[in-house]
This record gives C-alpha cells, structure tokens and sequence, in this order.
C-alpha cells in the first residue's frame, strides 16, 4: 500500500506546484516526505552536501502561512529544489566541493536562489558537486547502482532526482556537467542557451562555456524551474533583457507539424558503446522518415580542442588562486588543467572565441531545416566506476556552441541502465527545443505502451 511519503515523492514538480496551490496538499507535508526518502536512502547514495531538515521545515511553513494568508504565491511555491554546491546560498554554506572552501559562508544569493525564494520554492539542501564543479569525483553514488558513476560535476543533483529524494534541482555545465550525469542517472537534464539564466554568485570556470541548468523527471519539470530562472542580472554581462520564452507553455503545447531530427554521429561517434550505437539505430528507425542523418562541417572536429582551450584558461584565471593558496589541496587533475590553461597563448584563446560563431553558422544552416539535432548524451550507461565521472565528449561540442541541450531518459542498454538521448536546438530558440522534447519523450512513451 502507498504512503504518503511514497505518493509525493513519486510526483513531478509540475503536480506538486498545483497541488499546493489547490490545497491538496501543503508545503510541509511535500517537505517532510522528501526529508523522510533522504534519510531512508541517503546514507547509501551520498547526494547532499548540506541539509538542515529544521531549516527545510521552517521554509515550508512560512510557505504554508502565505498561503493560508491570502497572499500572493509563485510558481515554485512549496515545491522543493536541490541546489548544486557552487551556487551561493545565504543561510547555507557553500564548499565547491573543496576542503579549501570548508565551512564558507557566502553573504548573499545567488543571483538564481533569490529567484528560487521569489518563486516561492523551499531550498531543500545543497547538492553535492565534484571538486570545483571539475573531474575529480566526490563521494555520490548512482542510484541505479552504487558501484557506478553518478557522472559530474552535477551529481549530487542528478543523484538526488533520480532517488526521490527532491523533484527538481540545480547544476552547471561547462563540458558535460548537466547532460552526462543526467544521461546516467536516468533523469532529464536541461542545459539552456549560453547566457539565458544568470551566473552572478555561481562559482566561475569558463566566462564563455559556464551554463546553470536544470534536472527533473519531466521535460515539463525542467522547463518550469527554468522558466522561473531566465533573466537578466547586472552582475553576468553574458545575459540581456529578452522577453520571456515560456518554456513550460512550450513543453505543454503540441508541435504545429511533426518534428524532424538531424541525426548527428559528431565527430566522436567511436567512442560510443556498441549498445549505445544499437540503441540509436533503433530509435532513429522508430522515428522512419522524421530522422535524416547529417554531418557536421568539418570545422566541429576541431570543437574539442577550441573548447579545452576556453575552460582550461579560465582555470588558470578563475581558479588559480586556490592553487595559488594550496596546490597540494587540489587533485592531480586540477593542478594539471590550471598549469594547461596558463599555457594557453592569447591568439589561441582568442581565436577559440571566434570559433563559437562559425560553429554556429553550421549548426544554423542545419535548423534551417531540422528542428532539433538527435545525439548521444554519453558514450553509454554510467561506467562501472567511482574513481572518474566518465566522458563527457558527446556533449562538448554543444557547450561551446552555447545551443541548448535536453536529454531524456529514452534508452537502456542490455543490462537494463538508462542511456540518454540528447536534442539539440537552435541557439536562443529554447522554447522550441522544449516542444519537440516533450513530443519525443511522449511519442517513445506511447509506443512503449502499444508495444506492452
């Protein structure tokens, strides 16, 4: 027999948000049922870096008192959220996954916590992340299996929606920080347009790659957290007053026609797992005409090193003063990608930021006629590891491009763990990308259901 626990773990964002707003149900009973799942399964997953449950309680009833109140309620009213442990939070610490930063209190939000208070969301905890949202891996599990990756640096908060223990959640991706672990925890991961949500107290990498993205269940899910995220902040000069996408409104809505898929190999498809490779042999047979094979320029083979050369760089600038403080504190790989990146020369540097718009001159030239690129998330399910996050060479190419990436939980490998398949859109045209993935993720779902 279901409890209560169970029920409101087991729902989407989505119908959270609406029960609260219809009475069904209030903010610290979905609370205290995610509180009750994190402490049933926790211990073994490891997904959190911080978590007062007294604080969580006390958010949800002064949610429950505006309410009762008569007073005006957001989006995210009630509803909880992980956030990602480089994202400032005024009342809890923030470590970025360091021992250098052990027991760091930050005096404000983040630019996106304090939309997450506007929206009425109760900050559940801080979820954890690699070390310095980089390779090294931290102590999360994947729930579908605690001897594999979570992937990274995003784990905490891919890990944490996976189990249950919190609907939606918060992350960042400068390679494949929210595509990869998303893919192998069996989640939705949502990496918008370079610049659509703001970055003002979110721990820096990369000035041209950084992206804050969201984690759900649902394409729905995804889209509602990041509807209440977009916008523009002073503090990241990356972002700009543009109206507003209503990406939930997209996700909801039916395609005026069918969608068509540019299927793209990418210049790594080697590297992908001969499960992942029959997988997507069938999913681009299932999808028959709406899916055409399509090759990239030949420019996007030299994507990976233009993009090693942006993050690597902005270690050595962003980062170099941990080193700076205590290189012995950092991991091997740490050490070496800053002393990389204070190699790389100027021109190059330069000369990889102009690569991002002929990259997506290609990619414009393919949208005239695709609606969304259909690509590996990772080379396969999460490896057997937890002594690395696992590739994230399926996802570079698009994080330097800036063009929004979404991967649904679509596919399983022979063992039965989950393989994502990621859509690619236009760049800025996030709203569009949200529609297509829903009518994918509903398509897949409607003939599994024939086929049982």
């Amino acid at each position: 027999m279901a409890t209560k626990t169970t029920v409101l773990t087991g729902l989407d964002a989505v119908d959270l948000a609406a029960a609260i707003r219809d009475g069904q149900f209030t903010a610290e009973e979905i609370v205290e049922a995610h509180l009750s799942r994190i402490e049933a399964v926790d211990q073994q997953i490891e997904a959190w870096a911080f978590l007062d449950p007294d604080h969580a309680r006390k958010q949800a009833i002064q949610a429950d008192k505006r309410r009762r109140a008569g007073q005006p309620i957001g989006p995210l009213h009630g509803v909880p959220v992980g956030v990602k442990d480089i994202i400032d939070t005024r009342d809890m610490p923030t470590e970025n996954g360091t021992v250098l930063d052990k027991d760091r209190r930050p005096t404000n939000d983040a630019a996106v916590v304090a939309e997450l208070r506007a929206a009425g969301a109760v900050i559940l905890g801080k979820t954890v992340t690699t070390e310095l949202a980089y390779y090294f891996p931290n102590k999360t599990k994947n729930p579908h299996d605690l001897a594999r990756t979570p992937g990274g640096s995003s784990s905490g908060s891919a890990a944490a929606v996976a189990a249950g223990m919190v609907p939606v959640a918060i992350g960042t991706q400068t390679n494949g920080s929210i595509i990869r672990p998303a893919s192998f925890c069996g989640v939705v991961g949502y990496k918008p347009t370079w610049g659509l949500i703001p970055r003002t107290g979110v721990l820096a990498q990369s000035f041209s790659l950084d992206t804050i993205g969201t984690f759900g269940r649902s394409v729905a899910d995804v889209a509602l957290l990041a509807d209440c995220l977009i916008g523009h902040d002073q503090g990241d000069p990356a972002t700009a007053p543009i109206a507003h996408q209503g990406l939930l409104a997209a996700a909801q809505s039916e395609p005026p026609m069918e969608p068509l898929f540019a299927f793209v190999k990418s210049p790594v498809w080697d590297q992908a797992e001969d499960t992942s490779q029959k997988a997507f042999a069938e999913i681009t047979q299932f999808l028959g005409e709406q899916c055409d094979p399509v090759e990239l320029p030949d420019i996007f083979a030299d994507g990976y090193i233009l993009q090693r050369r942006l993050m690597t760089a902005g270690f050595a600038h962003n980062l170099g003063h941990y080193e700076r403080r205590d290189r012995q504190q950092l991991s091997q790989q740490m050490q070496e990608a800053i002393d990389e990146g204070r190699g790389v020369p100027a021109h190059d540097y330069l000369a990889a930021v102009d690569g991002i718009g002929v990259l997506n001159a290609g990619l414009d030239e393919i949208f005239k006629r695709y609606d969304a690129i259909l690509t590996p998330s990772a080379p396969g399910a999460a490896p057997s590891s937890l002594s690395s996050t696992g590739n994230p060479a399926f996802c570079t190419l698009w994080t330097l491009a800036g063009t929004p990436a979404i991967t649904l939980p679509l596919l399983r490998d022979d063992d039965g763990f989950p393989i994502g398949v990621q859509l690619i859109g236009k760049r800025g045209n996030d709203a569009r990308l949200m529609r297509v993935a829903a009518w994918l993720a509903k398509a897949v779902g409607a003939s599994e259901t024939k086929e049982g």
